[in-house]
């Protein structure tokens, strides 16, 4: 059973409607980011950890992204009083997923996210808008690794012709080995914001039982300093649930365990991808005949467990179109790296596609989405792990976004 939501007017639940929202006019912009470290952490302190928001405005248009250094997260009440408190249409939560990270207590976490939503709202300006994609040598591999028997495995497990953990750095596919920039400018051209978009597990350090952004972190840090800190650098994951980094540290036993983590490693590759996302965005101009447009259409379909058909799963989603030229798909869960070059494959020839997995604006969070071939070979994530979601959902969540783009674009004869 499926359920379409359209969500037309500003309210603390939102109203629904058969027509995508709309506005035109300015586009604004406001960003911010704010350390949501725990003041009492349980462990050690490597790199501390971030919230970064993004604020984009239409007329009356207006959504929020919030890249998180953590693990995973969402929180239904929060997500209201942002939406209520900042006018907010969408609030989309965008958690990197790195493993070592260490979540605040609530109150303080939310207090530190409220904050940066605030300081963001406190500082719109009209924006300009660009973006695109740079391919490079990859630094990621698909960790489910085809075996002689004909099933697949994880990359940490062995077998005669493959080493654990990938030491040898094999590049097993597929693999979308390119970086997605969104950028956003001030009215003199400088760059303010950006969204930097890769699919790659965050966990360079597998167990390092120390808090860290891991890639990620360096990545952004990097980033924004190649522009002297005047710009916040936002990440958020791709389609990274079989996607694991070509730098792998095997990982620590315990806090004990006298080994440290080879930082060195996970600098190293945040540093590489920060390297292209730099490339790319001074590469990236506005397009002059824009007109300032956001188009937002939330789709939720209903499904049950794999194995366990007591599950019950409510996963939303999202198509957003930007200025009738950047298509943002967002998907809850860790999706498999097919949807995400499949999305950019089938926008391309219309507009320049970006797909934000791990994002999350209301439902249930359904852990992994394996595509059908991936579910058929097996191996983590793909048919064993926890609370497994039917055969299938991936493909119907991503026919339900094409659809809702096309919609969105006016291609169905019907929408025209």
């Amino acid at each position: 059973m499926k359920q379409l939501f359209i969500i037309i007017i500003a309210s603390i639940t939102g109203c629904l409607s058969t027509q995508p929202l709309i506005a035109s006019g300015q586009l604004l912009a406001g960003t911010a980011k704010v350390n949501i470290t725990p003041l009492q952490p349980k462990y050690p302190v490597h790199d501390s950890i971030y919230v970064r928001s993004l604020i984009l405005e239409a007329n009356d248009v207006r959504i929020c992204f919030l890249s998180f250094d953590l693990g995973g997260y969402t929180n239904i009440p929060l997500a209201e009083t942002l939406k209520k408190k900042f006018n907010l249409r969408e609030v989309y939560f965008c958690p990197q997923h790195t493993h070592s990270s260490e979540r605040a207590p609530a109150e303080q976490l939310e207090q530190q996210v409220i904050k940066s939503v605030e300081q963001a709202s406190a500082n719109m300006f009209e924006a300009k808008i660009s973006g695109g994609h740079r391919y490079f040598p990859q630094l990621s591999f698909n960790r489910l690794i085809l075996r002689d028997d004909g099933r697949a495995r994880e990359s940490w497990l062995g077998d005669e012709h493959y080493r654990a953990v990938n030491p040898e750095r094999i590049p097993h596919g597929p693999v979308d080995n390119a970086v997605g920039i969104i950028r956003l400018d001030d009215a003199q051209g400088n760059p303010k914001a950006l969204i930097m978009n890769y699919a790659c597990h965050p966990d360079v350090a597998w167990n390092n039982f120390e808090i860290s952004a891991d890639y990620v972190g360096y990545a952004t840090k990097y980033t924004e300093e190649a522009f002297d800190n005047k710009l916040v650098c936002l990440f958020v994951q791709g389609g990274g649930g079989n996607q694991a980094p070509l730098f792998k540290d095997g990982g620590r036993q315990s806090p004990d365990d006298p080994r440290k983590s080879n930082y060195d490693l996970i600098e190293r590759m945040g540093k590489l991808l920060s390297i292209e996302a730099v490339k790319l965005t001074n590469e990236l101009y506005p397009h002059p005949r824009d007109v300032p447009q956001i188009k937002v259409v939330t789709d939720s379909l209903f499904f049950t467990g794999r194995y366990d058909k007591k599950l019950d799963y409510n996963v939303h989603f999202t198509v957003i179109s930007i200025n009738n030229r950047y298509a943002i798909a967002t998907v809850p869960g860790e999706p498999f790296i097919k949807f995400q070059i499949d999305w950019k494959r089938e926008i391309q020839p219309y507009a320049v596609p970006f797909f934000f997995g791990y994002t999350w604006n209301g439902g249930k969070w359904p852990i992994y989405l394996p595509d059908i071939r991936s579910a058929a070979y097996g191996g983590y994530g793909a048919d064993v792990g926890p609370d497994l979601i039917e055969v299938g959902a991936g493909e119907k969540i991503f026919n339900k976004l094409i659809e809702s783009y096309y919609h969105l674009d006016k291609v169905f004869k019907e929408d025209k």
